[in-house]
């Protein structure tokens, strides 16, 4: 049996996707900069997170997440 053990970027990576599927983006950024989690490449992750997105998928995410939370 062999065991995959992620490495802390991965594991970050993980977590800040949690925390956008459940808080307002910006509220994560505070977040990111309370914890210090700035660090690495910003471009690069931001290549990751949002490499199969586009303009118009985000909006309706965001509008999708408004009416969530009751904000529309």
């Amino acid at each position: 049996m062999t065991i995959k053990v992620k490495n802390e970027q991965q594991i970050l990576q993980e977590g800040l996707q949690v925390l956008l599927a459940n808080m307002e983006p910006s509220k994560v950024a505070r977040f990111c900069a309370a914890c210090n989690l700035g660090s690495g490449d910003y471009l690069k992750l931001k290549d990751e997170l949002f490499e199969r997105e586009s303009v118009a998928s985000l909006y309706s995410k965001i509008l999708e997440f408004q009416e969530s939370k009751g904000e529309a």
